[in-house]
């Protein structure tokens, strides 16, 4: 049997269609947390097989922000170099870069 076209589930896909949700949901002027959101899903979903309705909803975000993923990549590279982004919170929370 063939696994060519099996349409696989994102062990993350509960909890980042939450994030992309709320992606959507900021339509212009997006903060430095939600740009490097963004990248961080494009990366995840590039290339995974499934989760279709993520990925087309984080090209409508990357759309709605005027955005291209080079455009996007650069702003999110002089975020983290800035590093504060991604820092514990104080209830010690850290960020899923898997």
């Amino acid at each position: 049997m063939a696994m060519e076209n099996v349409e696989q589930k994102h062990p993350q896909n509960q909890k980042d269609r939450l994030t992309v949700d709320h992606l959507l949901a900021v339509s212009t002027d997006p903060g430095d947390r939600e740009l490097v959101e963004l990248a961080r899903l494009i990366i995840r979903y590039r290339d995974f097989p499934g989760a279709r309705d993520i990925q087309r909803d984080l090209k409508v975000a990357l759309n709605n922000w005027q955005l291209t993923e080079e455009k996007l990549y650069l702003k999110t590279r002089a975020i983290h170099a800035k590093g504060t982004v991604y820092r514990r919170t104080a209830t010690g929370e850290t960020q899923d870069w898997t």
